[in-house]
């Protein structure tokens, strides 16, 4: 039996016109399958996974997106985006990647070295070195690729990664602009508490509960994780949970930020690393180079991100979006400043 198209007045055989669906059918599932984001995917915009090594040798798994009309006979301004702490490409990262190459950037949003689809063990480890070695390690990756100008090449880091960019920063001077959004200084939380109120006294004990956690962790042969966010989305934030814990389960726990491999908390005893290293102690060395700072108005976390501005030298710029809160700075796209941040990175890269 034969089909005549009306479209094209052509025969069809109804084997190859069968044959013919049954292959976009497949490649439509499988698209659907390996797109596995919290956000859907732009039609601005073109995307690859890649992988590349850090200089430890840990294998970084990250996502690239490049313009709908990319010419890969020219040359692009680069972007390397990190993740909120504790979460993965997936969520907000890709998030600020994709719209960023909407607007002609290249960007790749990574997962941090033990987490994610990073290599690396163990699982969930959480390191303030390695963390901002990931960002030079992208770096190392866009500025080889021939279609991207090792020149212009920036970064955006999200709450914890706002501090690992700026790390990074402070020593890779390849780095030529940076911007966080609602950034957390990681090593300043746990060396000082919350607010800056944990006393010499609370820091010794936590000291020691640690150092016998190590004890224990090398008895058992692998380090203790504490329970995460759960495999499944929930409806509904558990009571007695404190505003700032409510606040980070809605993203993470339901169905606005879920993912599978965001797990949330670190190994226990990544935290001494943290209380040992810290992130901003030459924030003001980044200068020539601009420093963007995006908090939102409401944001819990903002007193980081006003005394990051206070520490760094010009040029730099702080931008409060009204009425954010922290985590709304991670998918809010109608409140995340991009018109901003594109005419930021254009100046400073161009």
């Amino acid at each position: 039996m034969k089909i005549k198209s009306f479209a094209t007045g052509l025969t069809i055989s109804t084997t190859v016109l069968l044959t013919l669906v049954l292959t976009l059918n497949i490649a439509f599932a499988e698209d659907k399958m390996t797109w596995d984001k919290t956000f859907p995917l732009s039609d601005k915009v073109i995307h690859e996974k890649v992988t590349y090594p850090n200089r430890y040798g840990i294998t970084v798994s990250a996502d690239m997106y490049k313009p709908k009309d990319f010419d890969k006979s020219k040359k692009y301004a680069a972007l390397v985006i990190g993740t909120p702490y504790g979460g993965v490409k997936e969520q907000g990262a890709g998030i600020y990647a994709q719209t960023m190459a909407e607007r002609g950037f290249v960007a790749i949003a990574f997962d941090e070295s033990f987490n994610g689809e990073s290599g690396g063990e163990p699982r969930h480890v959480s390191s303030p070195d390695i963390f901002a070695e990931d960002f030079s390690a992208g770096v190392d990756f866009l500025g080889t690729r021939p279609f991207v100008d090792r020149n212009k090449i920036g970064a955006i880091g999200i709450c914890g990664s706002g501090g690992f960019a700026l790390k990074a920063a402070q020593v890779d001077h390849r780095i030529k602009a940076i911007a966080t959004a609602s950034m957390y200084d990681m090593s300043r939380f746990f060396r000082n508490g919350w607010q800056d109120t944990m006393t010499a006294e609370q820091r010794d004990k936590v000291l020691d509960e640690l150092g016998e956690q190590r004890w224990k962790d090398f008895e058992n042969g692998t380090p203790m994780l504490p329970e995460g966010f759960p495999s499944v989305a929930t409806d509904s934030i558990p009571e007695g949970l404190d505003p700032i814990s409510s606040e980070f389960w809605e993203y993470y726990a339901m169905k606005r930020g879920h993912h599978p491999r965001s797990h949330g908390p670190f190994t226990a005893t990544s935290n001494m690393a943290f209380m040992n290293f810290p992130l901003l102690n030459y924030i003001e060395t980044i200068s020539p180079r601009p420093i963007l700072f995006i908090m939102g108005e409401k944001a819990h976390s903002r007193y980081f991100t006003e005394d990051a501005y206070k520490q760094a030298a010009e040029p730099k710029e702080l931008v409060i979006v009204p009425g954010a809160r922290h985590i709304d700075l991670y998918d809010r796209t109608d409140m995340i400043p991009f018109d901003k941040m594109e005419e930021f990175f254009s100046k400073a890269l161009k």
